[in-house]
């Protein structure tokens, strides 16, 4: 089945992957490609419109990334977003310099002013926030060009030549901060480039399931399967792919969720797959005895996990794929190219060099409201697919510092406590994430009218759309104090409990 197709350029922005979200959110097919692709293999797609990303260089240097101009002459529409805007006027004879800091130098959240009569802004507000990030502009617009939206310090925040289908933004409409910026998004592809909405998460299901059977084949394929919706998604795309020929391998390693083993278990007894559970708590925990650095705990937690599968392996004979329910953010914060690592995944860059598999990845270019979407388009229940998240070196991440037998029982316990009480008072469903951690300290508390020497626990709670960004939940204070008050009688070892106000950034979403 053949869709409408838009082709994001990818210039080495930092909010390239967005553009490609935001376009499908749209109901548009979309394929990131990078610069350097030639110009045949594009128009051999036959794209109805071409976005140009945003990137750290600047179009006047000789070394930048540029684009071959015969792109120009195709007659297919092409929106520029900063350096994409910037890049179309130096090909198109305009002149792009540095700015200056009292001029038209911008970053964050600017106040912003649009000509509604062009089509990019069509039916919304003619002043809004958008979110800025550059250092050059256009000192001189091509001629053709339009001026339809300015700032208080640059005049040339967007451009337009609506005969050619040519638009440029200075700003970023992709991200969250900018105001209608998914709508201008929007208005670019139905408005400029007719497109019809003809793609669906339906249709991402199907693409996938044909890709997997290609790359396949006739092989034996092995699955990490946590019951996370992340696993859940990428076992079910398999399971409707090839079928008997996959094994879901449930590692149990001793860092779960109170009981959440045995209800992974139990919720895929009426799958028809292969479910083998293994018992490596003693394997994991021996492991990390001492392991205090929290990238040297996921790197050990990566590597067992491996490990692990390939002693199953063994027991089922040869295995040719390994596939993992690694998306978006995870490779984001492992880091990617030049992008600094925040955190390494098991799933990304944690896995040992030897590994013996190939790896299948069918989530790999999905944010987590899309796998919840795909997973609804394939049939799984709504307490699986809105499944609380889990990272997968489980609560050895939650556990800081070196993990010990009694902080981790004291976080699944809290934990269990916290998940209790959000569900009882209509927080379930409506909090992205919840959970507690238990940092590597003691602080003096008084039990039984004695010094009692305990741990604290950290609740968490935070919302997000995309696990790029978060903002802290407005849990009621009363909750949180009868929370408090539960933990302290109810988990041993633990005599304070603290409330996380750290939005994402500048934290990370987990807690190490």
């Amino acid at each position: 089945m053949s869709h409408q197709t838009v082709i994001v350029l990818d210039f080495g922005g930092q909010y390239n992957q967005l553009i490609a979200r935001r376009v499908r959110e749209c109901g548009v097919y979309c394929e990131v490609k990078p610069y350097t692709t030639p110009l045949a293999d594009i128009r051999a797609m036959n794209p109805i419109g071409i976005i140009f990303t945003g990137g750290p260089n600047s179009v006047y240097d000789p070394k930048s990334p540029q684009v071959d101009p015969a792109i120009f002459t195709w007659g297919v529409p092409i929106l520029g977003i900063c350096y994409g805007c910037q890049l179309m006027a130096h090909n198109l004879g305009g002149r792009v310099t540095e700015a200056q800091d009292d001029s038209a130098r911008e970053y964050g959240k600017t106040e912003t002013y649009f000509d509604s009569a062009c089509k990019l802004f069509k039916g919304l507000p003619a002043q809004g926030i958008t979110w800025m990030s550059h250092g050059d502009y256009m000192e001189k617009v091509p001629e053709g060009f339009a001026l339809v939206a300015h700032s208080d310090a640059c005049p040339n925040v967007a451009i337009c030549d609506e005969s050619r289908g040519f638009y440029g933004v200075q700003y970023h409409p992709e991200v969250n901060h900018t105001e209608h910026g998914t709508d201008m998004i929007r208005n670019f592809l139905y408005e400029v480039c007719g497109a019809a909405g003809d793609w669906t998460m339906g249709d991402y299901k199907e693409t996938a399931i044909r890709q997997i059977r290609e790359k396949v084949g006739d092989g034996k394929v092995l699955l990490a399967l946590s019951g996370g919706v992340d696993s859940s998604v990428a076992a079910a795309l398999v399971a409707e792919a090839v079928g008997s020929q996959l094994t879901c391998v449930f590692v149990d390693h001793g860092l779960m969720r109170l009981n959440e083993g045995d209800e992974v278990e139990e919720a895929f007894k009426k799958w028809d797959i292969n479910f083998v559970r293994a018992n490596a708590e003693e394997l994991f925990l021996s492991k990390l005895s001492g392991v205090s650095e929290p990238e040297r705990k996921r790197k050990i937690i990566g590597e067992e996990f491996i490990r692990v599968f390939e002693a199953e392996a063994k027991k089922i004979g040869q295995v040719d794929y390994l596939v993992q329910g690694t998306i978006y953010p995870d490779v984001i914060e492992s880091g990617t190219g030049d992008a600094a690592v925040i955190k390494s995944h098991h799933n990304v860059g944690g896995l040992p060099e030897d590994l013996d598999f190939e790896l299948v990845e069918p989530l790999k270019m999905l944010f987590k409201d899309e796998v919840r979407a795909c997973g609804k388009a394939l049939g799984l229940p709504d307490s699986m697919v809105y499944r609380q998240p889990f990272p997968g070196p489980g609560l050895g991440v939650r556990c800081l510092g070196a993990i010990t037998r009694d902080r981790l029982e004291a976080v699944r316990e809290s934990d269990a406590i916290l998940r209790e009480e959000f569900a009882k008072n209509g927080l379930e469903g409506k909090v992205w994430q919840y959970f507690t951690a238990i940092p590597d300290i003691k602080s003096v508390g008084v039990r039984d009218n004695k010094r009692a020497d305990e741990w604290c626990v950290i609740i968490r709670a935070v919302n997000t759309v995309d696990a790029m960004t978060a903002t802290v939940e407005n849990v009621p204070f009363d909750l949180l104090q009868h929370i408090t008050a539960r933990i302290t009688a109810e988990v041993k070892g633990v005599n304070r409990v603290l409330f996380d106000l750290t939005p994402k950034p500048t934290g990370t979403i987990e807690w190490e």
